[in-house]
């Protein structure tokens, strides 16, 4: 799977961490940045890029991270198709997926560890959608988006 992934300097050290994970699963995985923990950096830059090629590759997921994962989070569903889910841990990743949808996995460097956070991924991943009675409810937030990108 080709995996965006992105990263404030608070979430860089999590993220190197991260993307050596994920290429040993065998993922295809495209650092958006930032590419340095000494220098601060703008989340938002950072989550729109990982949210518009999630979108421009369908198919592919994101993840991002900062310090609390709060401010990636909202920035990333600003992109209409992005369905970023913010986790702290491994049954709300499953749930993200399963009843969501999601496309976008954040995490925050405060709140998760690299333990946990490599069970989070590998759970993220793999869980599928359920559809279903959530798919009407996606259906419904997709509603809500296309009304206002007009």
């Amino acid at each position: 799977m080709k995996i965006f992934v992105g990263s404030d300097h608070r979430g860089f050290q999590l993220k190197k961490k991260m993307d050596d994970a994920l290429k040993g699963m065998g993922h295809e995985v495209k650092d958006m940045g930032t590419h340095s923990e000494n220098i601060a950096c703008d989340y938002p830059e950072i989550a729109y890029k990982v949210g518009k090629e999630v979108v421009c590759n369908p198919g592919s997921r994101g993840i991002l991270l900062c310090m609390s994962g709060i401010g990636q989070s909202i920035a990333a569903n600003k992109v209409p198709g992005v369905y970023a889910a913010l986790v702290y841990n491994e049954e709300a990743a499953q749930l993200s997926r399963q009843h969501n949808d999601s496309n976008v996995l954040v995490m925050g460097s405060k709140f998760v560890d690299e333990s946990n956070m490599l069970g989070i991924i590998k759970i993220w991943l793999t869980t599928e959608f359920e559809g279903g009675r959530h798919l009407r409810r996606k259906e419904q937030i997709q509603k809500i988006e296309k009304e206002f990108s007009k």
